[in-house]
């Protein structure tokens, strides 16, 4: 039915005869003149009816064809004079001389524009999810898809050249703890028993170890039941990867690799190898593990300065056991108390009950908490005339998210972003576990089945806290790229990890995790992996602000599939089928 994409036609198809199939973007009626933009998935193209090549008839059809209506438009690929180009479109020095023109696809009057308003602004975005069909016609988000798309084959190709092999494991599968929510499915034919949705396929890739595959990779889909933001949904796409008889520099050499192909797809060199830091280091310096190092602004450890302070705030956060670290910004004396005080409304909202805040002005050393401190420390601290001294006081679990924090908004203020830049990072030597302060209890920083620093357990048998585990982050501009670690191959040391975790019972690891138990005991080889966000990858390539950009039909923040109408009440026969009652309330 279709010769040609109407938006892939150049000027060297002028004189070709095409027949055209889209939608009609917009019409221009001159008066006798009619003038279409065609869309269709390559862009759109100018069709121009005109007495000269274009019956009457023709004419008065083409000007009744509403917005939106699929079209098929017959005509020859004609040269515009040089004085009618458009540089706004790829196909701007040409147009297709109309001919004849049917409508395969009437369309309603569209409930939201395709094209932009005349301010260039969209639709509100709940408001073009609902009409998600109309809002994917969008130049900017099919170009995401297809940019999606072709990301999609690099991986495949790069992958099975690298010796993995695609391999599917279950969506219907057995709740695990994986950090968040499980979403259940009820069993129709086993009464009160549930499956999970994988929140990662992490064990059954594991098994694929086990098995003797050695390489594994998948296009993994993933769920959680947690709370949304614009870089998180319900439902989500990952590259999962793992391989047999590889130790952490295989992993990181092959992701790097892996990175460079999916960057140099959508136009951009990578150099490697990518810059390493540890966790304590990240933490210490930039108060996060996943750091933005296109800026400085580092956090520094002033504890020396204000230990002889007679603060008694400070004072008391020393003597239990915290410490002052803080931020100096360039410049920052000569913003308003009013700008300082949001920043430490930001700091507070972290968690941290306030901010140190000091400035220079002209040789003097200004602020609420100046008074407080000697000459000697004022000369300690050093703060250069004009800049500001923002820190707080406390324990490292409270001071370093408020400092990232402080250090974000910072360095947004003061224009240290440099967006074009790309700063790649991996993060290493991660704690094994975190400890409740209260209870002691533990919990496992990455997952369970990561394996511990063997020269840690020797030398710290019955101080699990101090261990570090053999994971890995791979960061870019302060956003978590993919994460991943060298699996526990061992299964006396893998039921170690589940006592530790509170998971003591044999029993109940059997019950929990026998399936993994029974595939380490079979043999099981030394393997690992990682697992890259494949929709924050295709966003970050796209350059749109939101994951909802590069999935076709996302859900809300609120969780909502708006154009679909999900979730929605499944009537009560269908619930007793599956032997479920609702609890109002």
């Amino acid at each position: 039915m279709r010769s040609h994409f109407g938006g892939a036609l150049r000027r060297v198809d002028s004189g070709t005869k095409v027949v055209l199939g889209g939608w009609v973007h917009r019409s221009r009626d001159l008066g006798g003149l009619l003038f279409i933009d065609l869309r269709d998935r390559e862009g759109l193209v100018q069709v121009s009816f005109n007495p000269h090549w274009t019956s009457p008839e023709v004419i008065a059809a083409a000007t009744a064809i509403g917005v939106e209506s699929v079209v098929l438009v017959e005509g020859t690929v004609a040269e515009r004079p040089q004085t009618m180009w458009n540089p706004n479109m790829a196909t701007g020095e040409i147009e297709v001389q109309a001919t004849a023109i049917r409508v395969v696809g009437p369309a309603v009057t569209p409930a939201i524009p395709v094209a932009l308003d005349k301010e260039g602004k969209l639709p509100a975005e709940e408001l073009r999810l609902r009409h998600r069909v109309l809002d994917l016609r969008r130049e900017e988000l099919q170009r995401a898809l297809i940019l999606r798309h072709r990301l999609m084959q690099v991986t495949r190709r790069f992958l099975s050249g690298q010796g993995y092999l695609e391999l599917e494991t279950p969506i219907l599968t057995k709740p695990t703890p994986e950090g968040a929510r499980d979403f259940l499915v009820p069993s129709r034919v086993h009464a009160g028993e549930f499956y999970a949705l994988p929140q990662s396929p992490q064990i059954y890739k594991q098994l694929f170890m086990c098995c003797g595959f050695d390489r594994y990779f998948q296009i993994a889909r993933c769920f959680r039941d947690e709370d949304l933001r614009a870089d998180r949904q319900l439902e989500f796409t990952q590259i999962d990867i793992e391989a047999s008889f590889i130790g952490r520099e295989d992993i990181i050499t092959m992701s790097e690799g892996l990175i460079q192909a999916l960057w140099s797809e959508a136009g951009f060199a990578v150099e490697t190898p990518f810059p390493r830091m540890s966790y304590a280091d990240a933490m210490e310096r930039f108060g996060c593990d996943k750091p933005d190092l296109r800026y400085g602004l580092e956090i520094r450890d002033e504890t020396a300065v204000f230990k002889t302070s007679e603060s008694g705030i400070i004072q008391g956060a020393l003597s239990a056991g915290g410490r002052v670290r803080g931020i100096r910004v360039p410049g920052g004396a000569a913003w308003s108390r009013k700008q300082v005080d949001e920043l430490e409304a930001i700091a507070k909202s972290a968690g941290a009950g306030g901010l140190v805040r000091l400035k220079s002005a002209n040789g003097q050393l200004e602020g609420p908490l100046a008074k407080f401190l000697s000459a000697d420390a004022q000369q300690a601290l050093a703060l250069a005339d004009g800049n500001l001294f923002l820190g707080v006081a406390g324990l490292d679990r409270v001071s370093s998210p408020a400092l990232d924090r402080v250090r974000q908004e910072c360095a947004a203020r003061l224009g240290l972003v440099n967006e074009s830049q790309r700063r790649f990072l991996w993060v290493l030597d991660f704690p094994m576990f975190d400890q409740d302060p209260e209870t002691g209890a533990l919990a496992a920083v990455h997952h369970p089945f990561t394996s511990p620093n063997a020269d840690d357990m020797r030398e710290h048998p019955d101080a699990p806290a101090r261990w570090r585990a053999l994971a890995y982050d791979c960061v870019l501009n302060g956003t978590e790229l993919g994460g991943g670690s060298i699996r526990t191959s061992d299964p006396a040391v893998q039921s170690r990890m589940f006592q530790l975790l509170g998971i003591g019972d044999t029993a109940e690891q059997e019950r929990r995790f026998g399936f993994l138990l029974e595939g380490l005991r079979a043999g099981a080889p030394p393997h690992g992996g990682i697992a890259f966000g494949f929709d924050r990858i295709a966003m970050l390539l796209s350059g749109v602000s939101s994951l909802r950009d590069v999935i076709a039909f996302p859900k809300t923040t609120a969780a909502r599939a708006l154009f679909e109408g999900a979730p929605s009440i499944v009537p009560a026969v269908d619930l007793e089928e599956l032997h479920i009652r609702t609890v109002e309330g």
